[in-house]
C-alpha cells in the first residue's frame, strides 16, 4: 500500500446515498444521490423509503464515482463506510455493500462514525492538520461540541443538544411556515430578505445558571415553541422577519457556546461541520466572532457540509495513514453509535 492510500467511502446514514473516493487527502470523486424529494411530501425522512432508495441507487453511483476518479475497483486500498449513527435500515444498506466489496476485493474495511467523518472532511481542503481543535457539529440529527485531539482515535464530547438538534428545529419551523422540506436551506433563503432583530426569540441554555451547569449543551425546543406561539398569535406575520429572527437565535447560541468552549479549554481553533454548517448566516457570524476572539476558524465548503461519501473516504484514509486497525469482517450497523467512538474496533 502506498503512502497515499486510495480509499472508497460509502455513506447511507439518512436520505443521501453517497460514494466518495480519495487518495490520501485528495478528493477524486464525490457522487451523491438524494431521495429528499421522495420524503418532502411527508415533511421529513421516512426510513423505509430511504432504505429502498439506497438499494436502488447504490450500484449506479458506485460506477459513477469510479468513472470520475478514473480508477477501477481493484485499485482500491481500503473501503470505508458509515457504521453509525443513523437510521438502522439505511445504515444496513451501506454496511452490507461495503462489506461485500471489501470481502470480494480482499481489502480492509473501516466502519467509521458519521459524525467524526463530518469533522474530518475539513482536511480535504487544508494541508495543515489542527490538533487539538474544538469542533461544533450541527446537523439534522445532532448538535454537539467536541474536543478533537486526534480525529482517528480521540474525540471527547463537551456538550450536546438536550432535545431537538438545530437541523430538526429548522425543519419543524419551516414546515409550520409552509416553506417545505428540508427546512434549513429554505429558512436560510427566506431570511436574506428579513430583519434578524425584528423579533427577540429566546436563546436556550444561556442564562447564568445554565452557564454554570450546562455550559456546552444546547436546547432548541423552547425556541421552537416560542416561534410557533408567535405565529399563532400573529396572523399577519412577516415571514422573512420570522425566518431571520429564528435563524439568528439558533446561530447566536451555537457561536456563544463554541467560543466559550474554546476559551474554557484554551484551544484557539474551531472547526464547524455538519449540514447546518452550510447556513450562510452561521458562516458569517462564526467568522466575525472567531476573528474577535482570535480563534482560527475552518468550515468545509458547503457541498461537503451535507452528508457525502467524501467525508467517509477521508476519515478512512486518515485511519489507514495513522496505522489504525481495520474493523472486523461482519461489522454491524450501530444506529446510536456514540460520537466518541470513531470507528468499529
Amino acid at each position: 500500500m502506498s503512502n497515499e492510500p486510495l480509499v472508497l467511502g460509502i455513506e447511507t446514514s439518512c436520505d443521501e446515498t453517497a460514494v466518495g473516493i480519495v487518495r490520501g487527502r485528495t478528493l477524486l470523486a464525490n457522487v451523491i444521490s438524494s431521495s429528499v424529494e421522495e420524503h418532502a411530501r411527508f415533511g421529513g425522512v421516512v426510513p423505509e423509503i430511504a432504505s429502498r432508495a439506497h438499494l436502488e441507487a447504490m450500484e449506479a453511483i458506485l460506477h459513477q464515482a469510479l468513472n470520475e476518479a478514473k480508477i477501477s475497483l481493484t485499485d482500491i486500498d481500503a473501503v470505508a463506510v458509515t457504521a453509525g449513527p443513523g437510521l438502522v435500515g439505511a445504515l444496513l444498506v451501506g454496511v452490507a455493500s461495503a462489506s461485500g466489496l471489501a470481502l470480494g476485493l480482499g481489502k480492509p474495511i473501516y466502519g467509521v462514525n458519521h459524525l467524526a467523518a463530518h469533522v474530518s472532511v475539513d482536511l480535504l481542503a487544508h494541508t495543515q492538520e489542527v490538533k487539538p481543535t474544538i469542533a461544533l457539529l450541527v446537523s439534522g440529527g445532532h448538535s454537539s461540541l467536541l474536543q478533537v485531539d486526534d480525529i482517528t482515535s480521540s474525540v471527547t464530547k463537551l456538550g450536546e443538544s438536550m432535545d431537538d438538534a438545530a437541523g430538526e428545529a429548522f425543519d419543524k419551523i419551516a414546515r409550520v411556515m409552509g416553506l417545505g422540506f428540508p427546512g434549513g436551506p429554505a429558512i436560510d433563503r427566506d431570511a436574506r430578505s428579513g430583519n434578524k432583530t425584528a423579533i427577540d426569540f429566546p436563546r436556550g441554555l444561556t442564562q447564568s445558571s445554565d452557564w454554570e451547569t450546562r455550559p456546552f449543551d444546547f436546547s432548541f425546543s423552547g425556541l421552537k415553541t416560542a416561534v410557533a406561539r408567535y405565529l399563532e398569535a400573529t396572523p399577519n406575520y412577516a415571514r422573512a422577519d420570522v425566518s431571520a429572527s429564528f435563524q439568528e437565535a439558533i446561530v447566536d447560541v451555537l457561536m456563544q457556546k463554541a467560543i466559550r468552549a474554546c476559551a474554557s479549554t484554551g484551544i484557539d481553533s474551531l472547526v464547524i461541520a455538519g449540514g447546518v454548517a452550510a447556513n450562510s448566516r452561521l458562516r458569517t457570524l462564526a467568522q466575525e466572532r472567531c476573528d474577535k476572539a482570535k480563534i482560527s476558524l475552518r468550515i468545509p465548503e458547503p457541498a461537503l457540509c451535507t452528508d457525502n461519501g467524501a467525508m467517509v473516504a477521508c476519515l478512512g484514509s486518515l485511519m489507514v495513514s495513522a496505522g489504525r486497525a481495520p474493523s472486523p469482517v461482519g461489522i454491524e450497523a450501530q444506529s446510536s453509535m456514540s460520537v466518541t467512538t470513531v470507528s468499529v474496533a
